[in-house]
């Protein structure tokens, strides 16, 4: 296994429409592992391949307080929403620091394949759901902060760009 870079905000690689997965095979399994490794490192709930500058349908996500209940889901898709909406507070491992609300569906349910290539459903509401749907934006090519107004993206974005530039003196 192996730590993986991450990308952060405003990289145009994390405006790429990810690709569905051709076939789960090693190179995939590989790539779960170290997207695991990478966000368990970086103290992540959830990480979108786009995140690690591969552009292909893969999410990982823990959200257990023991860090021990991996989801992979190799080319989710949303097979239902409920119709009631919350704002959560999050935050993206592509855009340390920064933590703001989002509307989100309270439940969905997704389907998928597993790290095995196996289809699975899953379905999921609280913190689970939220950090599904935000995984599954990056694989859309979207950063939570663009859920927020102009002006607090580019506040962020500047930010981001300073700091981003003061750590590469």
């Amino acid at each position: 296994m192996a730590l993986l870079p991450l990308l952060f905000f405003p990289d145009p690689r994390l405006h790429t429409i990810a690709k569905p997965v051709a076939a789960v095979d090693e190179r995939i399994r590989r790539l779960v592992d170290d997207m695991l490794e990478t966000m368990y490192e970086a103290k992540g709930i959830g990480l979108a391949a786009t995140q690690v500058d591969v552009h292909e349908r893969l999410i990982v996500i823990d959200v257990s307080e023991q860090r021990d209940q991996a989801v992979v889901l190799i080319n989710p898709k949303v097979v239902w929403t409920s119709s009631e909406t919350h704002r959560n507070e999050e935050g993206c491992l592509s855009v340390p620091g920064i933590y703001d609300g989002v509307e989100r569906f309270d439940a969905i349910t997704v389907s998928a394949l597993d790290a095995a290539g196996q289809p699975r459903v899953v379905q999921a509401e609280g913190l689970l759901a939220v950090c599904i749907q935000h995984e599954m934006d990056h694989l859309l090519g979207k950063v939570f902060v663009e859920y927020l107004s102009p002006l607090k993206r580019n506040r962020i974005k500047t930010k981001m760009l300073k700091a981003q530039r003061e750590e590469s003196r």
